[in-house]
């Protein structure tokens, strides 16, 4: 779970207008910085079978936003691979 501050940092940092909070670039964000640590807690505990499940789960619903986008805006699509540094 990420703390509110870092969250309202992606948010600022991926919104499209103002009032944006759920716009596909603003959640991959979150769910890229939420697979960014438990990415980590699995390194140390790679028995965590309960949170690798999460982590699968997480990773198979970044890739649903990004194949929307990527349907509806090539050019959003493309820039929000660069921002996020994912390779596709």
């Amino acid at each position: 779970m990420l703390k509110k501050a870092k969250k309202s940092k992606i948010i600022e940092e991926f919104k499209s207008h103002d009032s944006d909070t759920g716009s596909p670039e603003v959640q991959a964000a979150i769910l890229t910085e939420q697979i960014k640590k438990l990415t980590l807690h699995l390194k140390k505990h790679n028995k965590d079978n309960h949170s690798r499940f999460g982590l699968l789960k997480m990773v198979a619903k970044r890739k649903k936003l990004i194949d929307y986008l990527s349907k509806e805006d090539p050019e959003r699509h493309k820039k929000l691979l660069k921002k996020l540094e994912l390779k596709k």
